[in-house]
C-alpha cells in the first residue's frame, strides 16, 4: 500500500493570514488617527450660520448709540474710541498715528493692525468725510480728527465679534464632534456681555479676540489634517525607534501663524499665546506618531516636530508683525514717531533704509518702556482691577454713562458696562475644575487644549499685577471663547451619561436646559446697560448686584457701579 500524502506543512497554510493581521493593525491605527466629523454637514454649516445672523442682527442694532449717524462731540465717543476712532483715521490718510492738525506724530502704545481694521469702515462708509471736535484742558485748546460716521468706525468690530461666534461653533463642532454642542458654543458666546459691548465698540480687544480665536481654530483643523496625512501614508504600524513619514507641507498651521501674528500685530498681548501653540503642536504630532506605533523614539523625534512648529510659531508672527508696520515705514516724520530718528542726510538708499528701521526698532523699545512704567501707583484709574478678580466679574468698565431724560421718572441712566454674562463668567470656574480633571485622568486634547490655553492668556497677567501694572477688566475679552469651549464641553459631559439611567439623563437634559434658560434670561437683563437704552435710575441700579461696595463718583459715571 502505497503512503498517504503528508499533509502541507502548517507554516505554509497561515502564510497568507499574516498579511491580513497586519491590515488589521494598520485599520485600528487608522481608525484611532481618524474621527470622523459629524454627518450632518449641511444642518452643520445652516444651524451655526442661524446663530451667527441673529447674533449680527443685535450687535449692528442701533450700533451708533451713543451718538447718532454724525459725531458731533467727545460725548458720542465710547471709552478709549477717543483714541482709536482718531488714529484709524491718521493711518488711513498718512499710514501713521498723528495727534492732530499740524501738531506732529503721535506715541501709541499699541501695533496698527486693529486701527487698519477699523479704517475698512470708513473708507466703505465715510468716503473721506471728517469731523474735527476742538477741546479745552488746563487752559490748552487741541483739535482732533475723527471719521464722521459712528458706524463706519465701530463697523470692523462688529464684523469680527460677530464672524467670531460662527468660529466658535465650528471649531466646538469638530473638537466635541456634535453639532448641537456647536450651536450651544456659539450661543454662548452670543449672548456674552463683554463680547456683545466690545463688538459695538471701536477699540482694539475684539480684533485681539478675533485673531488668537482664528490661530486657534487653524490649529485644530491642522491637527486634524495631519493625523489623516499621517493615516494615509502609513503602509504598515511605524518602527518604535523611527519617527515615520514626512506629512508634507502643512497650510492649516502655516495660517494658525500668521493669525497668531496678526493678534501680535493688534496688540502684544497675542504673544502671550505663543507658548501654548508651540506646546499643543508639539504634543499633538507626538501623540499622533505614538498612535500610529512609535514609542522609544516618540520623544526622540521631537526635533522632527519642534523645529517646524519653533519656525511657524516664533518666525512667522514676527515677520507679520513687521509687515503691519508697512503704513509707518511708509510714511514719514510729519506723521510717524521716530520715523528718521537716524536718518541724515548724504546716506545711501540702503544706510536709510536701515537709519529708518532702527527707529522703528527704537519706537518698540520705547513701547516697552511705556507699558512697564504704567503702574496703578503713578497713573490711578478709577476702573483699574485685577485678575483676582476678573473671573468673577469684580470690576468691569463703565464705557459711559449719562443721565438724559425721556424714562417717565425723575432721574434716568443710560450706559454701556463691559459686563460679561454672570450665568457663563461665573460657571467657568466649576466648568475649568471638571476640564482639568478630564485632562489629567482621561487624558482628554480638548480639555488639555482648551486650559492650556486659557491658562497662557490668563497667567502673565498676574505677573503683570506683581508690577502694579494699570489693568481692566476687558483684557480677559481673548479668554472668553476659551471659556465658552470650557463650559460647552462640560455640557457634553452632561448629555452624553449613555450608562447612566434614564433618570439621570433626565436630571441632567433639564438641568441643561435650565442652564441655557438662565443665559438667555440673563443677557436680556442686563441688555439695557450693554446697549445704552435709557431706563430708570432705579432700574439701572437694580443692575449693579454688589450694592455693598464703596465706589467714588469719576469722569464717566456719575455713580461707579459696584462690582469691586
Amino acid at each position: 500500500m502505497k503512503p498517504m500524502p503528508s499533509a502541507p506543512p502548517e507554516i505554509d497554510e497561515a502564510a497568507p493570514a499574516a498579511p491580513v493581521a497586519d491590515n488589521d493593525a494598520l485599520d485600528r491605527i487608522r481608525a484611532k488617527l481618524i474621527r470622523p466629523l459629524p454627518t450632518d454637514r449641511l444642518r452643520g454649516w445652516l444651524l451655526p450660520l442661524a446663530v451667527m445672523v441673529l447674533a449680527g442682527i443685535a450687535r449692528f442694532w442701533r450700533i451708533t448709540r451713543p451718538g447718532g449717524h454724525t459725531l458731533t462731540t467727545k460725548n458720542d465717543l465710547v471709552f478709549d474710541e477717543t483714541y482709536y476712532a482718531h488714529d484709524s483715521w491718521t493711518l488711513l490718510h498718512h499710514g501713521a498715528e498723528g495727534n492732530g492738525p499740524g501738531t506732529g506724530p503721535g506715541f501709541v502704545a499699541h501695533p496698527p493692525l486693529g486701527k487698519w481694521m477699523m479704517a475698512v469702515g470708513e473708507v466703505l462708509f465715510d468716503h473721506g468725510k471728517q469731523v474735527v471736535l476742538t477741546t479745552k484742558s488746563n487752559g490748552t485748546i487741541s483739535h482732533t480728527i475723527y471719521p464722521a460716521s459712528p458706524f463706519s468706525y465701530r463697523f470692523a468690530g462688529a464684523v469680527v465679534g460677530t464672524l467670531a461666534i460662527l468660529m466658535v461653533a465650528r471649531v466646538a463642532r469638530r473638537m466635541f464632534h456634535s453639532t448641537a454642542l456647536g450651536v450651544i458654543a456659539g450661543g454662548l458666546l452670543s449672548l456674552d456681555g463683554l463680547e456683545f459691548v466690545q463688538s459695538r465698540t471701536a477699540m482694539l480687544d475684539i480684533f485681539l479676540m478675533f485673531w488668537v480665536l482664528a490661530a486657534f481654530c487653524c490649529l485644530v483643523i491642522d491637527r486634524d489634517d495631519g493625523r489623516r496625512r499621517l493615516a494615509e501614508r502609513l503602509t504598515a504600524p511605524l518602527d518604535p525607534d523611527r519617527w515615520g513619514p514626512s506629512l508634507g507641507f502643512r497650510p492649516w498651521r502655516l495660517a494658525a501663524g500668521i493669525c497668531i501674528g496678526a493678534a501680535c500685530g493688534t496688540k502684544w498681548d497675542g504673544a502671550f499665546y505663543i507658548p501654548a501653540f508651540i506646546i499643543l503642536a508639539l504634543a499633538w504630532d507626538i501623540g499622533a506618531r505614538r498612535t500610529a506605533g512609535v514609542s522609544n523614539g516618540a520623544w526622540r523625534g521631537t526635533v522632527y516636530a519642534g523645529v517646524p512648529a519653533a519656525v511657524t510659531f516664533l518666525v512667522m508672527p514676527a515677520v507679520v508683525y513687521v509687515a503691519c508696520w508697512t503704513g509707518w515705514f511708509m510714511s514719514n516724520a510729519t506723521y510717524a514717531y521716530y520715523h528718521d530718528m537716524y536718518v541724515h542726510s548724504g546716506q545711501s538708499w540702503f544706510s536709510h533704509d536701515w537709519a529708518v528701521f532702527h527707529g522703528w526698532w527704537f519706537y518698540q523699545q520705547q513701547i516697552w518702556g511705556y507699558a512697564n512704567n504704567l503702574t496703578w501707583i503713578k497713573n490711578p484709574h478709577p476702573y483699574l482691577s485685577r485678575p483676582w478678580g476678573w473671573l468673577l466679574m469684580a470690576r468691569p468698565v463703565a464705557y459711559y454713562y449719562q443721565s438724559p431724560s425721556g424714562c417717565g421718572a425723575a432721574k434716568c441712566s443710560q450706559e454701556v458696562l463691559g459686563i460679561g454674562n454672570p450665568a457663563l463668567w461665573w460657571a467657568t470656574i466649576p466648568a475649568f475644575i471638571a476640564v482639568a480633571w478630564a485632562w489629567v485622568a482621561r487624558r482628554d486634547w480638548r480639555a488639555s487644549a482648551v486650559l492650556l490655553m486659557f491658562l497662557a492668556g490668563y497667567l502673565p497677567w498676574f505677573r503683570e499685577d506683581m508690577h502694579k501694572r494699570v489693568m481692566f477688566f476687558f483684557y480677559m475679552l481673548p479668554e472668553v471663547p476659551l471659556m465658552v469651549l470650557g463650559v460647552t464641553m462640560c455640557i457634553g459631559m452632561v448629555l452624553r451619561q449613555r450608562s447612566a439611567s434614564t433618570v439621570r439623563r433626565t436630571i441632567g437634559m433639564s438641568s441643561v436646559a435650565v442652564y441655557l434658560v438662565s443665559v438667555v434670561v440673563l443677557f436680556g437683563y442686563f441688555y439695557p446697560i450693554l446697549a445704552a437704552d435709557t431706563i430708570t435710575y432705579n432700574q439701572w441700579y437694580d443692575r449693579m448686584w454688589l450694592h455693598h461696595c464703596q465706589s467714588k463718583p469719576n469722569t464717566h459715571t456719575e455713580n461707579a457701579p459696584c462690582w469691586i
